[in-house]
């Protein structure tokens, strides 16, 4: 059983960084891959990145060169860190952790969710 609690959301304007966080706790962090989605009202929940176990990382195309994805396996911590944030990254922010790949349904234990919004 792992548990997942986001952070680091906020209101920030276009142009802007943010780095959020997601707090795991239980056993096995280090074996799982680990991933990034987000969802904006009204549409499904979209994969966004993910950090293998061994380290390899896959991106969304609108998300390369701005975003990076790593992770902490001491500190049971993952993050993404976003720079030149546009409006269109306006979405709640979800970490995941399991076997890894770009579909949401595959993956095992989910957090809450942080709200990111990016005003223009």
């Amino acid at each position: 059983q792992v548990q997942l609690v986001e952070s680091g959301g906020g209101l920030v304007q276009a142009g802007d960084s943010l780095r959020l966080s997601c707090a795991a706790s239980g056993r096995s962090f280090s074996s799982y891959a680990m991933a990034w989605f987000r969802q904006s009202p009204g549409k499904e929940r979209d994969f966004v990145a993910v950090v293998n176990g061994d380290g390899s990382v896959y991106f969304i195309e609108s998300a390369n060169g701005r975003f990076t994805i790593f992770r902490d396996n001491a500190k049971k911590t993952l993050y993404l860190q976003m720079n030149n944030l546009k409006p269109e990254d306006t979405a709640v922010y979800y970490c995941a952790a399991g076997v890894g790949g770009t579909i949401a349904k595959v993956y095992d234990y989910w957090g809450r969710g942080t709200q990111v919004t990016v005003s223009s």
